[in-house]
């Protein structure tokens, strides 16, 4: 069997109506449509998937790979090959992550500066409320007129609903926004059409702050805000399985991976043990 466009809409059509996420969809399809590539028109089997692993491994990080490889499985499940599935990488957690994808809470002020400076107010309030809440890009839409007047936001995706409390000072923000552009009801966030804000311009948006703000690009996406959230919350209160049910994450292991310390502070770490001597 070979891996055809058609076969790829089939299978995304699938995804949609197993309410996966818009992003888990565009993902998924995407790992796909390079696996098509690389086949070249030949016929799938489990030999040329492991040799698409490897190349995939000369090119990628583990975890990169693994997203691809999920992609795959779950494709070959679909068209009824999961004999040819294969196994993803183990990858042990990391103790430390790296900075150069850390966004700091100095970088993240210059960039609510740059904004400002820009006169990116919607912007500006859409970084406010992801590193103020915590919640996911996709979950923006749930930022309602109605969720500032009651002071919380019910976020409902994937079969799962979760209650997000706004911070006092972001509802008065949001709701002089609210009333200075003139919305009275529904998405806060919004095109000039009325829909939900699309998540590739927002991103798209944060990146030009990056030279005025002096912020590399590499650490500016809104995902990086919802990270921000989680240090800054587990620094108050040291509290992981909370701090997993405020995320919505269904595993505590996805959580750990929010707080971990980056390489500089593990060093720090290190060196006052005073071992090496």
């Amino acid at each position: 069997m070979k891996v055809t466009r058609e076969g790829i809409r089939d299978f995304e059509n699938m995804l949609y109506l197993s309410e996966k996420s818009q992003a888990t969809v565009e993902k998924y399809s995407a790992a796909l449509h390079r696996l098509r590539a690389y086949l070249a028109g030949e016929e799938l089997d489990k030999k040329r998937l492991l040799e698409y692993r490897e190349a995939l491994l000369q090119k990628n990080k583990a975890r990169t790979v693994n997203v691809a490889l999920s992609a795959i499985n779950a494709y070959l499940e679909f068209t009824g090959q999961g004999d040819y599935r294969i196994r993803l990488l183990k990858i042990q957690r990391r103790a430390f992550t790296e900075e150069d994808r850390e966004l700091g809470e100095e970088e993240y002020r210059r960039l609510l500066c740059a904004a400002r400076a820009r006169g990116s107010k919607r912007l500006h309030l859409v970084m406010l409320t992801l590193s103020g809440t915590g919640i996911r890009i996709s979950e923006l839409p749930f930022i309602t007129v109605e969720a500032v007047r009651s002071g919380r936001a019910e976020i409902r995706l994937k079969g799962k609903t979760r209650m997000v409390l706004l911070p006092k000072e972001l509802r008065r923000r949001l709701a002089e926004f609210c009333r200075a552009s003139g919305i009275k009801s529904g998405y806060i966030f919004r095109t000039r059409s009325g829909r939900p804000v699309d998540r590739s311009n927002i991103c798209h948006e944060m990146k030009r702050l990056c030279a005025q703000a002096g912020v590399e690009e590499g650490k500016v996406f809104p995902h990086n805000l919802r990270h921000l959230f989680a240090r800054s919350y587990f620094a108050v209160e040291k509290n992981l399985p909370h701090l997993a049910d405020v995320l919505g994450h269904s595993s505590i292991e996805t959580t750990r991976i929010y707080v971990a310390v980056s390489a500089a502070a593990h060093e720090r770490t290190l060196n006052r043990m005073r071992l090496i001597i």
